[in-house]
């Protein structure tokens, strides 16, 4: 870990209106406060790294203990895209998730090759339902068939 960043591991004393904006700018979407600290709550494993009192990485992941861990909502802010924050987080997650039978996570459509160098293979039978259907179409994350 770079001495220069904080570390955070847990949902304690969480600015929820910077990570709000962090998630916005990375971009991950308007996601709320109050969306994100129920879930961050929710969440078994989280990991929110700062520099200089601003968020600059976050990331989660959803897990039952044994059998399925999801990583979800990794964040990086675009001043540290490209400079291994984001693997270092999805590093940290992955340790956090060890043990589990899976790890799966779904990734922005242009990030794939991202996540198959830390390890991650294509799923061939991964489906979804979203809330905004034509958007998750528009956006390539879900095809017509």
């Amino acid at each position: 870990m770079d001495p220069q960043f904080s570390w955070q591991f847990d949902s304690d004393h969480i600015n929820w209106h910077a990570l709000a904006h962090l998630y916005r700018i990375a971009p991950l979407g308007n996601k709320t406060p109050e969306g994100l600290s129920l879930a961050y709550s929710n969440s078994m494993f989280k990991c929110i790294v700062s520099h200089d009192s601003q968020y600059i990485g976050a990331g989660r992941v959803l897990a039952d203990g044994v059998d399925c861990a999801y990583i979800c909502d990794v964040a990086i802010h675009p001043d540290y895209q490209g400079a291994g924050l984001g693997k270092h987080i999805v590093s940290e997650l992955l340790r956090f998730s060890a043990g589990h039978k899976k790890i799966i996570l779904y990734a922005v459509p242009g990030k794939e090759a991202f996540y198959k160098k830390l390890g991650f293979k294509r799923m061939t039978t991964a489906m979804a339902i979203f809330e905004d259907q034509n958007n998750a179409f528009t956006m390539g994350y879900i095809d017509e068939s």
